[in-house]
């Protein structure tokens, strides 16, 4: 139980974030011609902020289904990496059907949180962490399908803009702890910029550019500082323990009384 409530705390930042930004896409698929029904289903089968976005563009602008399949699968091919990565940090009794709720609901922030967190990942743990992002991703859709109109255009723009600074949250105070992610924080961001404004790379989609980024700099970070671990020598064979002072005083106060 103490692991649920862990991950509900962890993850309620996560969640708030996540309501502000699907509330703008529920207002978007709303303007776009879809039923409110229908943007919240997406909201509900789908955890996948850009994924969504990009799939909604092709539906709004009637592209076919190979161009749904191809965009999704570029844009959401990094959840995969993420998910087999945190599949190595879950305990013995994260079983197939719970990591199969894992694959469902990892997402950059909770892929973020995860990792971070010291020791393995319980599954109540996890279970906590995705239950706030869920339930935030989709009742933010609904009110933006049914209540976005009403809103100024200024403050459903803002409102798109929470993850970013939702997603620094995260980012900088593990930075901070350690500078070593910070170096690898700095190259991801060097290396999405060479791939967004220089023209030779300028045919590479945002999925790929996200992938790209993220496996260069996590194989920098695991080939030049690696995390090391330290495991405890065995103890020599035939070597005495040195009891404690109180243990040594109550033997001794035994012996007294045996001599009396």
């Amino acid at each position: 139980m103490k692991q649920l409530v862990q991950g509900i705390k962890d993850g309620s930042p996560i969640g708030i974030g996540y309501f502000s930004v699907s509330f703008t896409f529920g207002l978007a698929a709303v303007s776009g011609g879809l039923h409110w029904w229908e943007a919240l289903l997406m909201s509900m089968m789908n955890l996948t902020s850009a994924g969504q976005f990009a799939g909604l563009t092709v539906i709004t602008a009637a592209g076919t289904y190979i161009e749904i399949a191809i965009s999704q699968f570029v844009i959401n091919l990094r959840y995969a990496l993420m998910s087999i990565s945190l599949s190595q940090k879950v305990d013995s009794r994260f079983r197939a059907g719970k990591k199969m709720v894992l694959g469902f609901a990892v997402t950059d922030e909770i892929f973020a949180v995860a990792m971070s967190r010291r020791g393995e990942v319980s599954s109540r743990y996890f279970l906590g962490l995705a239950a706030l992002p869920y339930l935030g991703w989709t009742s933010g859709t609904l009110a933006g399908a049914v209540l976005g109109n009403i809103l100024p255009q200024s403050v459903s723009d803002a409102l798109g803009l929470a993850i970013y600074g939702m997603f620094i949250a995260i980012v900088v105070p593990e930075m901070k702890k350690d500078r070593n992610i910070l170096k690898m924080v700095i190259l991801a961001v060097f290396m999405s910029c060479c791939i967004f404004y220089i023209p030779l790379f300028g045919h590479i989609s945002q999925g790929f550019a996200i992938i790209i980024c993220a496996v260069t700099a996590s194989a920098a970070g695991a080939v030049f500082f690696p995390i090391e671990t330290e495991e405890p020598e065995p103890e020599p064979e035939g070597k005495k323990r040195i009891k404690p002072a109180d243990s040594q005083e109550r033997e001794a106060g035994r012996i007294q009384e045996g001599k009396q």
